[in-house]
């Protein structure tokens, strides 16, 4: 196979990948579209739990915008994001002493994270494009892995978080979130 044609070749399967990332991108924020909608107002806010539901459904997508960046310093807040906090993603970490910060956000409301969710939902498709898939690094310090690698952790981390929601909501309300196997373009494949 000459250079061309390993080029082109290349090209194909980078840009297969491509498509099955925006698929799985999709499809994953779908499924947790539905846990958003779902969940009652009495377990959105419940404090039942270490983290109430708004709290996870927000980290799910905080990381879910942080991570389809190129590099960690081309991420920009969401516009509707609470950002004089020590914890931006509503997850509360060790509280830094010296801070005059609350810990995390005040409690956002079921409209505005769907609001995040649609923000990050329009951007997957043109975030995997400007990726290179083929980066040694992942852009993001703390990840000592491949941009491709840095990816599929992302996917699993939101999958990780809406089966968290989904397992609250079948526990609490006997309401099961359908699976959404893929999402390519306006169509979508599901399965329940």
């Amino acid at each position: 196979m000459n250079g061309e044609n390993k080029s082109s070749e290349l090209e194909k399967h980078t840009e297969a990948l491509r498509a099955t990332l925006k698929s799985q991108y999709h499809a994953g924020l779908a499924m947790l579209r539905e846990t958003i909608e779902l969940c009652p107002d009495e377990l959105w806010f419940s404090k039942e739990h270490q983290n109430a539901y708004w709290q996870i459904a927000y980290h799910a997508l905080f990381f879910t915008h942080a991570y389809l960046q190129r590099h960690q310093d081309d991420f920009r807040p969401w516009e509707g994001q609470q950002s004089d906090v020590q914890n931006p993603d509503c997850i509360p970490g060790p509280a830094d002493p010296a801070s005059t910060l609350p810990l995390i956000p005040e409690r956002y409301t079921r409209a505005e994270v769907l609001k995040y969710w649609d923000f990050c939902d329009r951007m997957v498709d043109g975030a995997v494009d400007a990726m290179d898939l083929h980066s040694p690094e992942s852009g993001f310090w703390r990840y000592k892995i491949s941009k491709l690698e840095h990816q599929m952790i992302n996917l699993r981390h939101l999958a990780h978080h809406t089966a968290q929601l989904a397992d609250r909501l079948r526990f609490s309300q006997k309401l099961g979130v359908k699976w959404v196997g893929a999402r390519r373009g306006k169509q979508a494949s599901a399965a329940g």
